[in-house]
């Protein structure tokens, strides 16, 4: 099924820096030991806390179970249960089986400590500056690469426990040293966050978009075979390469080449699937550039 290119998943306007949103709801965040500076937020769905990549807060330490605990909103509550961790989750010091959180409250979690923040804290809006600074890459305000690589993994591994399809697409500004060369790092700056804006206008809500390099981007692709893949792939192509670039006031043709790798068994973990995509992004810079091939 083609992508409606009304569908965004993150805002890619041109701008300072990362957007800053107002909180909308409690978060765990951790303070202490593995994850630090990790934080979850508690919205509608539970929260699992644990060192499983499948889990919503991640915390991947011997001494957390894959599925540690589980918190979730129960009208104007905030409820947290363990869910039979080898290590027994605390709050406040306090061995549990289900409590209901406080501000403030320290959870305890293997050797690692998170921090509940409620809706109407003040230190929540200090949180999500945090959250998003870490987060995302300021340039562009796409995902930064490490978050991706977070974010990438869990995908991966909901991918292959529930035998779904899963696509990625790596994306490289084609001759872009010339660009920087030429007008400086301003325009090139420029360049690239206009690249940015025009892959957010395809994104679905449940793709990953991130810069993971000087002028490289990936699109991690959900429920997506190497056919949707690679017509969303053609679809962001030709949007740049059809786009007006100015840089230095110049009037300059950019284009990209896309590399698109789909999960398989040969392909089961993030770095043989990001591997994939590089050999097929490489086979179209050597084709020629401004196309889009797929490893196969």
């Amino acid at each position: 099924m083609p992508h409606d290119p009304a569908e965004t998943t993150q805002r890619t306007l041109l701008s300072s820096g990362p957007h800053r949103t107002t909180p909308r709801s409690a978060c765990v965040v951790v303070i202490h030991g593995e994850g630090l500076g990790r934080r979850a937020d508690v919205e509608d769905a539970p929260v699992l806390v644990g060192r499983s990549h499948e889990s919503d807060l991640v915390i991947a330490h011997k001494s957390v179970s894959r599925e540690h605990c589980r918190i979730w909103r129960d009208g104007d509550d905030y409820r947290l249960r363990d869910l039979g961790a080898t290590n027994r989750t605390r709050v406040n010091d306090r061995g549990v089986e289900e409590t209901v959180l406080s501000d403030g409250d320290h959870i305890v979690v293997g050797e690692s400590i998170l921090k509940f923040i409620s809706q109407t804290s003040v230190e929540a809006r200090y949180h999500e500056e945090i959250y998003q600074l870490a987060t995302h890459d300021m340039l562009t305000e796409l995902y930064n690469r490490r978050h991706f690589i977070e974010m990438a993994d869990k995908e991966i591994a909901r991918a292959l426990r529930h035998q779904r399809p899963l696509a990625l697409c790596i994306i490289d500004v084609d001759l872009f040293k010339p660009v920087n060369d030429r007008h400086g790092h301003i325009a090139g700056d420029e360049v690239l966050r206009r690249i940015a804006a025009l892959l957010g206008q395809h994104v679905r809500s449940e793709d990953i978009a991130a810069r993971i390099g000087g002028e490289e981007f990936a699109v991690l692709l959900p429920e997506s075979d190497g056919g949707v893949a690679s017509h969303f792939a053609e679809r962001v192509r030709q949007a740049i390469a059809a786009a007006t670039f100015a840089p230095g006031g110049e009037s300059r043709r950019i284009t990209v080449s896309i590399g698109i790798a789909t999960l398989s068994e040969a392909r089961a973990n993030r770095p043989s699937l990001m591997a994939a995509a590089d050999a097929a992004l490489y086979r179209a810079k050597d084709g020629g550039r401004n196309q889009v091939c797929v490893e196969t």
